[in-house]
């Protein structure tokens, strides 16, 4: 069977972060693990608190994985504070994972940070160059590369930038966008567009967690990058459409629809 790796934050209301990836590795038939990096207390409607978890715990469970069942892809999310950020990076540097996507995220649906401030330098000159594939949304790619970003060629520009800072692979996310959302897939030679329907629901908690967990278990069934994309942007439709209008905020996706709906 096919393994891959969550290293994110727990959302304890189950829609985004660890809990979501696990979700979304067993809809794609994926043995999912996890390395917690962060706890936070989260709902549909925002965030209580974060409490970050020490280099310590954050390095000893990755031996814990890797020296064990070596994951086939790994999807990195959430890390909030720099001793986690810093037990992820010799993580990656001793065992050196293949099909490794990181979903660079930054900001909760109601604005709490999910980075500190001295993470994001780090973050983005340490750690994701040793990504096959960072997946920002626009604000997150503005943040990276101080492009505004208001059509498909400022993208590309910011894509390109972002390349040119040691990324192999980014998927700009173009949700944020107005208008149809476009994804634009970039790898230093060229760029593929990915093109769909907006679904009008609020009920998108955990959309950014769900999309990159998608990618890297299509990674690990042997799927090429842009391959991967496409089926995790079809995933990703499915279960927006189908998302559950749970708690008093922004519901969670529907992960599982795919699989009792057969």
């Amino acid at each position: 069977m096919k393994t891959a790796l969550s290293i994110a934050g727990s959302d304890c209301s189950g829609g985004a972060g660890i809990q979501a990836d696990l979700k979304t590795f067993c809809a794609h038939n994926v043995y999912g693990m996890s390395v917690i990096t962060s706890v936070a207390a989260e709902n549909t409607a925002g965030v209580l608190g974060i409490t970050e978890l020490s280099y310590d715990s954050v390095y000893t469970q990755l031996r814990a994985v890797f020296e064990d069942i070596f994951p086939d892809s790994v999807k990195i999310g959430m890390i909030f504070g720099y001793e986690a950020a810093r037990a992820v990076y010799d993580g990656l540097m001793r065992y050196k994972p293949q099909n490794t996507v990181i979903d660079s995220v930054m900001l909760a649906k109601d604005g709490t940070p999910l980075i500190c401030e001295e993470c994001i330098g780090f973050l983005a000159e340490k750690i994701f160059p040793l990504a096959q594939l960072v997946t920002p949304n626009i604000p997150e790619a503005e943040r990276i590369t101080g492009i505004g970003i208001k059509s498909i060629e400022d993208m590309k520009a910011a894509s390109k930038k972002m390349y040119s800072m040691g990324i192999r692979r980014i998927l700009l996310k173009g949700g944020h966008s107005e208008g149809e959302p476009t994804d634009i897939l970039y790898d230093g030679e060229s760029f593929v567009e990915f093109c769909s329907d907006r679904i009008h629901t609020k009920n998108t908690h955990g959309t950014g967690c769900t999309l990159s967990s998608a990618i890297a278990a299509n990674l690990s069934l042997g799927l090429s990058f842009e391959q991967s994309v496409k089926r995790a942007k079809e995933y990703i439709s499915l279960v927006i459409e189908h998302s559950l209008d749970l708690g008093r905020g922004n519901g969670p996706l529907n992960h599982m629809y795919g699989v009792f709906a057969k």
